[in-house]
């Protein structure tokens, strides 16, 4: 399990890109950026969690979809062509699942 370290907010414009077909993906836009790390303190990685509260390596992200990659579209520019706001019924009520840092 990992634990957060620090979170911030994304700015608009940041989308994360899922694999959910063989020729289809779908761009959620990314609502923070998590700086998390291993709970023995080894490894650390930023991990943007989009609007559906998924992210890459959860293990509770939606079925059959593989992360691609973040992408930034300038919001003047529009937004990317697979672009989806989640329905109602994708957002999980249980959030993520990572930890908390502890400060000592």
């Amino acid at each position: 399990m990992k634990r957060i370290v620090e979170i911030v907010p994304a700015r608009p414009g940041w989308y994360s890109r899922w694999q959910v077909g063989p020729e289809a993906t779908r761009c959620y836009p990314v609502s923070l950026w998590a700086l998390v790390e291993e709970t023995d303190g080894s490894g650390r990685e930023v991990v943007g969690m989009d609007c559906a509260g998924q992210w890459p390596g959860s293990d509770v992200n939606e079925a059959g979809a593989d992360f691609v990659r973040y992408l930034f579209q300038t919001p003047d520019s529009g937004l990317p062509e697979d672009a989806e706001s989640p329905s109602p019924t994708d957002l999980r009520a249980d959030g993520p699942r990572l930890q908390p840092a502890v400060a000592t």
